[in-house]
């Protein structure tokens, strides 16, 4: 918890150190343009026709006020279109920025050659833009470790409104379980949406921030990819299934011959009018 001011704390720092794996190494994927564009290449050959997140429409539809009729925009790591295809019906103009072409050629095949969409092949820190009405980016931020200037670029491209969405915890509730009973060390969230608005009020950014309260389901054919699945954030070398299956117990409901996980989790819509000399 932190108790002093929080203008005492390098929030692009702590950023920085959360992008490290736990063993104190940057990831591959994080620096790695062509594993990362394999990552999504392979991603994009699974999604069925025009196949969007079902909590993604809740999100839309709290940064849908945010946007001015008739605006220009820019989104920037739009992914496999959740929030492409409710903007490209909402604004004038759209302008898509990603650093992988799969994404790209994904999103395009669903848009006309006359639709008033641009395609710009590009890592958003590195892409030459001019300035639109309002600037979008949701979940897009993973692998930007120069984050204050991805912030300011945001500022200063948007006319009118910057937003950024941002899904977040808490973990699943059986690893707290895991944690606090039977003494596992546990991957909790080392990067989050809290830090970007501090970076934003360190820059000089009073941004608003609005917090939604989603559901999340997974469902497994059988216990043992029930167990497989929620092991992954368990940091300790050994650990017992059994422990695993324990912890669950409580949340998993049987449904048409499935094990069915449900939990919440929240997502922030973080925006604000842009500021000039930033």
């Amino acid at each position: 918890m932190i108790k002093e001011s929080p203008l005492q704390f390098d929030f692009e720092k702590l950023w920085k150190d959360g992008m490290l794996d736990w063993h104190g190494r940057m990831p591959e994927r994080m620096v790695d343009d062509e594993l990362e564009e394999a990552f999504w290449a392979q991603s994009m050959k699974k999604k069925r026709y025009k196949q969007t997140d079902e909590y993604a429409k809740k999100i839309y539809e709290k940064m849908k006020p945010y946007i001015p009729e008739n605006s220009s925009c820019i989104e920037f790591g739009p992914g496999w279109g959740n929030y492409t295809f409710p903007l490209s019906q909402d604004v004038r103009s759209l302008t898509l920025v990603d650093g992988s072409k799969s994404v790209l050629a994904y999103l395009k095949q669903y848009f006309d050659d006359e639709a008033p969409i641009r395609f710009v092949h590009s890592k958003w820190e590195e892409a030459q833009l001019e300035p639109h009405d309002v600037v979008v980016g949701v979940n897009c931020f993973y692998r930007m470790y120069e984050i204050n200037e991805a912030l300011k670029k945001m500022n200063r491209l948007a006319k009118k409104r910057a937003i950024i969405g941002l899904t977040t915890g808490p973990i699943q509730p059986h690893y707290v379980i895991l944690d606090e009973q039977f003494g596992y060390d546990i991957k909790y969230p080392r990067r989050d949406y809290i830090m970007i608005v501090n970076m934003l009020y360190q820059l000089g950014i009073f941004a608003d921030c609005e917090m939604i309260k989603l559901k999340r389901e997974h469902r497994y054919d059988t216990r043992q990819q029930l167990v497989e699945a929620q092991s992954k954030k368990i940091l300790s070398a050994k650990f017992d299934k059994t422990h695993v299956e324990a912890s669950l117990e409580r949340f998993i409901s049987k449904e048409d011959g499935q094990f069915v996980y449900r939990y919440p989790f929240y997502a922030a819509i973080i925006s604000w009018e842009p500021v000039k000399g930033i």
